[in-house]
């Protein structure tokens, strides 16, 4: 698959111009050890889900100027992430970070950190 099969979209809107997406996922563990035996047994802990997004700054997309409110606000956003055109899943984020760049000579930039709000919703 291409990578730029792959897009995030924002509260109904495409974040426009995407040129980079990482998709994190992690569950803690948790260490069930005991004096009884020598072998480490563990569970499964917390599950945890992070998107770090680049995008060409685009001062007219509509997605960016929700993140930026969102992030100042401190508000969930609605994340939904598409494959080949179709929805994949859902969920509701936190946006942990969001930072504009403006190199000389160069594309402006924006990267854009989101933690994910409990679990992903399959197809909505």
């Amino acid at each position: 698959m291409n990578g730029a099969d792959i897009l995030i979209w924002i509260n109904g809107n495409m974040v426009g111009s995407q040129r980079d997406v990482t998709l994190d996922e992690a569950t803690a563990e948790i260490d069930m050890s005991s004096k009884d035996e020598r072998e480490r047994r563990v569970i499964g802990g917390r599950y945890s889900a992070n998107i770090s997004l680049d995008a060409l700054y685009v001062p007219s997309d509509t997605a960016y100027p929700a993140l930026k409110a969102a992030m100042r606000n401190a508000t969930l956003v609605e994340v939904v992430r598409v494959e080949e055109g179709a929805v994949l899943e859902s969920a509701n984020a936190v946006v942990t970070s969001l930072s504009e760049k403006g190199p000389d000579q160069d594309a402006a930039t924006v990267s854009i950190g989101l933690a994910i709000d409990g679990a992903w919703v399959s197809g909505s």
